[in-house]
Formats: C-alpha cells, structure tokens, sequence
C-alpha cells in the first residue's frame, strides 16, 4: 500500500487498515483522523504517541486480534497473515521449546486471565519463552505495562511493513521506532 492510497482512502477503508496494526477503536479513530501523513515517519510518530496511554480496557479489546504464541494462526485475515509472518520463527523451535510455551501460555493465562502478548517479529522462540517465563512473576500492574507496550511495538511495526514498498513515503535508513512505555488506565 502507498501512503498517498492510505491518505486518500474514505475512514472506513482506512480505520479498516488501521485495525490490522492494532484492534483499537480510539486508536484507530485518531490516526484516520489525523490525515494526511508526510511520511511514515509522521504516521508512526502519531501512532506511538496515541499509543501512549493504552491501558487494560484497550488491551483486552486488541487481544481479541492475537493468538497464543505458538499457535498458528488459522484464515485468511490480514491479522492472521501478520501474525503468520510475526511468528514464522516457532515452526523452527524445537519439541520442548514448543511444550514450555504452550505450558507457558497456559500458566500466563491462569494468572493474568488473557493471552501473553509478545512482539514475536524479531525473537527467536528461545528468547520468546525466556521472556514469557520472566514476565509470569510480574504483579498485574506491571504486566499490563508490559503488555501495552508490546502491543505497540507490534502496532508500529505493522505500519512500517503496511508502507515497506512506498519509496515515496519511507526513509531508507529510518530507525524502527520503538513506544514508550503505555500508562496504564484503571478498569
């Protein structure tokens, strides 16, 4: 997709691409409506800043958009073929990586009652479980901080591989922007 095409599209089309990054309606809502973006740059700048102050009830609601880590994801979605792409590194993990996730999963799940949000893009399936086991002794508090700013980092990278073929808009050595850390609401 051109940024000019994203730019230019009626809001539904475009809250609809938006959703993909990430399954937040006010999120979404303001990135529509701050068109037209300069660059990707400028679109991902807003991004992380809206991002910023996600908290358990946006969570909860983008959580719905996400399998386990682990899982493959099923359908031919937009959000299943990112995720697809996120997490290509778990068909090389081996047997008891693969168990120790899903057992991982299964206690993250208990304790926190949603799924364990990673950016999988990037992580070897190791580093993901190392990452799920240090994260299972977090209080709620600080997991939901945690999960909100894995959330937009999936979200901001997303949008860079929405645009990876628009010339135009990217800089070819922008630096991957990387979301401060979301306050968390109270429920």
């Amino acid at each position: 997709m051109l940024l000019e095409d994203f730019n230019g599209a009626p809001g539904d089309e475009a809250a609809a691409v938006v959703t993909v990054w990430a399954d937040v309606p006010a999120w979404a809502d303001a990135l529509v409506a701050a068109r037209p973006y300069a660059s990707v740059d400028a679109l991902v700048d807003r991004a992380a800043a809206e991002a910023s102050s996600w908290g358990g009830p946006e969570l909860d609601t983008a959580l719905a958009q996400h399998p386990r880590i682990g899982d493959t994801p099923s359908g031919e979605t937009a959000e299943a073929s990112a995720s697809r792409r996120e997490q290509a590194s778990m068909a090389h993990a081996d047997a008891d990586v693969t168990t120790r996730i899903a057992e991982g999963n299964a206690a993250y799940e208990a304790r926190f009652g949603r799924v364990f949000l990673i950016r999988a893009a990037g992580r070897s399936p190791e580093e993901m479980l190392a990452e799920l086991d240090r994260r299972l002794g977090n209080d709620d508090a600080a997991e939901a901080r945690e999960a909100c700013a894995q959330l937009a980092e999936i979200a901001l990278l997303r949008i860079r591989a929405t645009f990876a073929g628009d010339d135009a808009a990217t800089a070819p050595s922008a630096p991957a922007h990387r979301a401060p850390a979301p306050t968390p609401k109270r429920a």
